[in-house]
């Protein structure tokens, strides 16, 4: 009696415990831990390349032929562009769209069939040209040449070489003077000295096409030299080649052609630059393999 006393009291409380566990597990669930997600890398907003101001006004009308420097169409630009890494048409200064349209000028030539201008300045002769022309040869390629006067007089056998093999010979003016600080009539005399220079050397005239030395522009340039029978050619594609002693390297000059491609392309390079030259053959290769079209100006 006393044993079935003492296991009935083991059965109370075996009871009572099993409820309180139960009722424990209920009020107070077990805690989940907290797992901490992982945080998204901050990206930086992609930063434009500081580009000089430009007026958003528009500039009064230049009179052909008429002459004041120091006026406001005279006012002195240096031409830019805005690059880019989609291999479309760079932006460029916003002065300069109405201006180029109104005075015949232009710094892409944009197309649907992946044309692109070729084009160098020839201030004065470092020994690459003739290696520059063997090479447009090779690959059946034409391309411009400005010239200065300096140039026509030292070089008369490679300006005929050009000449004679289909390229175009075009405008970088006599004495390769800033033009916006000219007047109507030394305009007309930088660009009327090379012409003539070529004429006695050729029996033609110059391309009408001039670039403007160092790309200094006016309003007033422009006009005059659209009233002189020239087209203003800028450009849409350069990088520093034209310093002789900081020459960027011949993988460095093919980059940044291949890099900045697009249709339409004016690239722009310097015949004093042995990095150039030795990334022509390359260079022209490989924009073909892509599809480009060299061609001349139309």
């Amino acid at each position: 009696m006393r044993i079935s006393v003492l296991a009935l009291l083991g059965l109370v409380v075996l009871f009572s415990a099993s409820s309180c566990t139960r009722l424990d597990s209920r009020q107070t669930p077990p805690v989940q831990p907290v797992i901490a997600q992982p945080q998204q890398p901050q990206i930086p907003e992609p930063v434009a390349e500081p580009v000089p101001a430009t007026p958003a006004a528009p500039q009064p009308s230049v009179e052909p032929g008429t002459a004041d420097p120091g006026s406001e169409t005279s006012k002195g630009y240096d031409w830019y562009f805005r690059r880019n890494s989609q291999h479309t048409t760079p932006g460029a200064p916003a002065e300069a769209g109405s201006w180029l349209k109104d005075y015949r000028g232009f710094y892409v030539l944009p197309n649907s069939s992946q044309k692109i201008y070729l084009t160098f300045d020839c201030g004065y002769e470092l020994g690459y040209t003739s290696t520059i022309l063997d090479t447009l040869k090779k690959h059946d390629v034409k391309a411009a040449f400005f010239i200065t006067g300096q140039y026509i007089k030292t070089q008369p056998d490679l300006v005929t070489r050009m000449h004679q093999e289909g390229h175009l010979v075009c405008s970088h003016t006599w004495n390769h003077p800033d033009m916006t600080t000219l007047s109507s009539d030394q305009i007309e005399q930088e660009l009327q000295r090379l012409d003539q220079a070529y004429r006695q050397l050729t029996g033609t005239s110059l391309d009408p096409y001039l670039r403007p030395p160092m790309g200094r522009y006016s309003q007033f340039s422009l006009a005059e030299s659209d009233r002189l029978g020239y087209h203003t050619v800028f450009w849409s594609l350069a990088f520093k080649d034209w310093d002789p002693n900081q020459q960027p390297g011949p993988q460095v000059s093919y980059q940044e052609v291949m890099n900045n491609i697009h249709p339409g392309a004016v690239i722009l390079l310097h015949a004093v630059s042995h990095s150039n030259t030795e990334a022509l053959d390359r260079i022209l290769a490989d924009l073909k393999a892509q599809g480009y079209v060299f061609a001349l100006f139309e």
